[in-house]
């Protein structure tokens, strides 16, 4: 777009001013449409899928073995210092099942099972002993809540210390070693004490596919609200709880964080702007581009995601830069402060002003001259960042791309909001004004005269333009130390660090619905992941077994592995020091221990003394599943011929703990079982599989990055060429964003925030907002070095001018993103602290390295052509 191309797109814009707006407004009513007639659902990070030999895994044993349906949460009962295995505390316990047992709509959501804990196991072993002491035939039936809670209440305080002491030998046929997973991994075997102990509450899961079992999860925090009023220290840790605890955590967040913003962001427009009318265009026009982002996502039935967050917020920062420098430059060309062309000076005149000597250029003439010498940059800056985020689209991940289009479709929106419909807009309501009311709508623009931005920003004139060199080896050297800081960003996935933390007294003490609640859920979650063996979502692992597994060998390798697994890792160690990891090994071995029939097999096809069989295993394999079918099929796959193609283990570990140190700790172990040379051993599961989702998706938004900034090189290089036939321009514009981006990964790594795909593709805001920041300089500063007579002149109008503009629009922006920091969620905090640290980095790189490049690129074709 020529600058002829530029004054008659401006021209027309303005002559036409009415019938713009109302065309632009019907089209946003159809693209807007979209939500009404689009579908667009939530996208979990299933969407995120990808090839794997992991991901085939998965899918393999989901095919295969049977699968577990149910809803598990935890209930933690601890008394720090005390105890929790005495008679009360029991007894408490089980009343509490009582209790919720005869809530219906709380009973509805149990399986039969419902509650499994060291309560109901010594209660049970109770009722043995009072029906063996009754006499009669041998009663094995399970007992029911209200014998538990009898047989407890019938005995004294040391009679259930004893039965305790014999539901925790080892040896003990009711309880023993498996009692142990609902003690603290601490727990010393043979005590009769403990801090804390755990039950495990299984849900019904009748949601269809793609649905949350939401009854279930609504049960979990009436249950969790039970369990406060029985104990003084206890807690229910399940998906429902911290499903509640993050919208809650959210909720409480934007009712502080609203207000607040509202005024930042109004205060600093009202600054920039000081005109109400001004302020009421620009957040109609950024209505309009939420209205289309919305309308396009619903055409394109694109569904939402972790991912997509960013987008809006781009928009929003593109919009009130956009808005920005289209009211500042047609205020300056309305003031007089503009060189214009004889082409501009004419049309001013035409319109009963003149341009370039006098505050005297009529509303049209105005944004005529202003829109033609703003509309290139914006629409460089639209071309620039929209070609660099549609880059994306070439990502394997389906949503990376679905990210890449929507926010080139948003930069398009920007583009037609505020380049089309404000100009058009803003000169309607001026001319209006002026023409009817009387009112002078010539403002002065921001940072111009004497004001005190004036006198800011003109010291960043004096710096480019005495030690230009200076600051490019300052920005330079700062901006290695951000790269090589950035090598030791933590780039792992911990779900963990999603979850809400508690808000400070400052923040409850506040007034009616602005108090935040308490929040625990992130402590109850490092408490249970240092101390049990979770059973949610995340804490389970498994170990694909391929191969001969009915070699004897294979067996062993198994045996060895998950005995050699390191009790300092994710991987949950029970109190007797034993890996909690399930598989053949395992069930052997408790089979042998509860069934006759096992045990004679075992005994004769056992001659090493290991417990495990080392001759005949097809055959050991067939008693175990003519005994117990169900707990012999998870973990042996036979195929309906009786043979035994696979064997898989079950893997528990922290929930709490990073997905890529699970995977690698579960990998270990796979590779232990592979190196034998009789099978192989594959790590998948839920850790597992998110590990390689997070790792490929980094991986493509860091590749993504490189494309971005290569297509963005190119546009400019190609631009500025074609322009102005100067190669050098497009790599000096280019050059503050990498050093912001530069800046901001090293300053990520300074304050330990983690870059991992949520903060990869919030730091996208860096090359967005940069090279927006970007052009606006470059584009002014060589408008204004045709016109001025010097370069210090030329360098002093762009500071001034654009920098002024750039300078409300960083404020605006940095201060109502950067209030998210004050969030009770961390993925708020994370995302407001990065954006916020991305726009100030972009606005200091574009004042301060850009205009020094340009310096220095004028001083060596001075002394070229000298």
């Amino acid at each position: 777009m020529s600058g002829s191309i530029a004054a008659r797109y401006a021209d027309t814009i303005v002559s036409h001013s009415r019938l713009v707006v109302v065309l632009v407004l019907l089209l946003t009513a159809v693209v807007a449409a979209g939500v009404a007639f689009g579908e667009s659902e939530d996208g979990e990070i299933g969407q995120f899928e990808t090839d794997s030999e992991e991901t085939a895994a998965l899918e393999e044993i989901d095919s295969t073995y049977g699968t577990d349906d149910g809803v598990v949460a935890q209930l933690v009962v601890r008394d720090e210092g005390g105890d929790v295995l005495t008679r009360e505390s029991l007894l408490e316990g089980l009343r509490l099942q009582q209790e919720i047992r005869e809530n219906d709509e709380l009973n509805a959501t149990l399986e039969d099972e419902g509650f499994v804990g060291l309560e109901n196991i010594v209660a049970t072993g109770a009722v043995f002993e009072d029906r063996a002491a009754a006499g009669g035939p041998p009663d094995t039936s399970e007992p029911t809540l209200e014998e538990q809670i009898a047989a407890l209440e019938d005995r004294s305080d040391e009679e259930v210390e004893a039965l305790l002491a014999d539901v925790l030998n080892p040896d003990a046929e009711q309880g023993g070693e498996d009692a142990y997973e609902f003690l603290p991994t601490n727990y010393e075997p043979g005590s009769t004490e403990a801090e804390s102990r755990i039950t495990f509450i299984f849900q019904v899961d009748d949601s269809g596919p793609d649905e949350d079992p939401q009854a279930a999860y609504d049960a979990q925090v009436e249950i969790a609200e039970l369990v406060d009023q029985r104990f003084d220290d206890a807690f229910v840790f399940g998906q429902g709880i911290t499903d509640a605890a993050s919208a809650s955590a959210v909720g409480d967040s934007f009712a502080i964080i609203t207000p607040v913003a509202l005024v930042l962001v109004l205060g600093v427009l009202a600054i920039t702007y000081r005109d109400i009318v001004d302020v009421l265009i620009g957040l109609f026009g950024i209505a309009v581009v939420m209205a289309w982002l919305a309308g396009i996502q619903g055409w394109l039935e694109i569904p939402s995601s972790q991912l997509l967050i960013a987008v809006p917020f781009l928009l929003i920062g593109l919009s009130i830069d956009y808005a920005l420098h289209v009211v500042m430059r047609y205020r300056e060309a309305r003031a007089g402060e503009l060189e214009a062309s004889s082409e501009a000076r004419a049309r001013a005149a035409s319109d009963g002003g003149t341009a370039g000597d006098g505050p005297r250029i009529g509303a049209r003439a105005g944004m005529t001259l202003g829109l033609t010498g703003v509309v290139l940059a914006l629409a460089a800056a639209t071309v620039s960042t929209g070609v660099g985020f549609l880059s994306n689209v070439v990502s394997p991940l389906p949503a990376i791309q679905d990210f890449a289009i929507l926010s080139a479709g948003g930069i398009l929106a920007t583009f037609v909001a505020f380049a089309v419909l404000v100009p058009a807009l803003k000169v309607t309501v001026d001319d209006f004004l002026e023409s009817r009311f009387d009112r002078n709508r010539a403002k002065p623009p921001f940072g111009t005269g004497t004001s005190v931005v004036n006198r800011v920003l003109s010291k960043f004139v004096t710096v480019a333009r005495r030690a230009p060199l200076g600051i490019v080896f300052v920005a330079l050297i700062l901006a290695v130390g951000g790269a090589y800081g950035a090598t030791g960003i933590d780039t792992e996935f911990n779900q963990a660090d999603f979850l809400p933390e508690d808000a400070p007294e400052w923040a409850k003490s506040l007034p009616g619905p602005l108090a935040t609640g308490t929040y625990t859920i992130s402590d109850d979650a490092a408490y249970l992941g240092a101390n049990f063996a979770d059973r949610g979502e995340g804490s389970q692992t498994q170990i694909l077994i391929r191969g001969d597994v009915t070699d004897p060998d294979a067996l062993v390798a198994m045996d060895d592995a998950i005995r050699d697994v390191d009790s300092d890792g994710t991987i949950i160690v029970r109190p007797g020091g034993q890996a909690a990891i399930d598989g053949p090994p395992a069930v052997i071995r408790e089979l042998a221990a509860e069934n006759e029939t096992v045990a004679a097999a075992l005994e004769d096809r056992d001659t090493t003394d290991n417990r495990l069989p080392n001759e005949d295993v097809a055959g050991f394999y067939d008693v175990l599943f003519e005994v117990d079918p169900d707990r012999a099929s998870d973990v042996l796959y036979r195929d309906d011929d009786g043979g035994y193609e696979s064997a898989r283990l079950l893997v528990s570990v922290q929930g709490d703990a990073a997905a890529q140190t699970v995977a690698d700790d579960t990998r270990e172990v796979a590779a232990a079982i592979s190196d034998s040379g009789v099978v192989t051993a594959i790590a998948t599961g839920g850790p597992v599989t998110t590990a390689v989702v997070q790792d490929a998706l980094l991986e493509t938004l860091v590749q993504a990055f490189a494309v971005t900034l290569v297509v963005i090189l190119v546009f400019l290089t190609v631009l500025y060429w074609v322009r102005h036939r100067a190669l050098s321009l497009g790599a000096i514009t280019l050059a503050p964003v990498v050093a912001a981006l530069a800046w901001l990964l090293g300053t990520m790594a300074l304050l330990d925030l983690p870059f991992n795909s949520e903060t990869a593709v919030i730091t996208s805001l860096a090359i967005g907002l940069g090279v927006d920041y970007s052009i606006h300089v470059g584009e002014r500063f060589i408008a204004e070095r045709d016109e001025r007579a010097s370069l210090e002149e030329a360098l002093a109008a762009t500071i001034t001018g654009t920098g002024g503009a750039l300078l409300g629009s960083a404020a605006t922006t940095a201060a109502g993103f950067g209030v998210l920091a004050l969030a009770l969620a961390p993925p708020l905090q994370r995302f407001g602290l990065v954006t916020g640290l991305s726009i100030i980095f972009a606005f200091i790189a574009c004042l301060t390295v850009l205009p020094c490049l340009l310096v220095l690129r004028e001083r060596v074709l001075e002394r070229v052509s000298a």
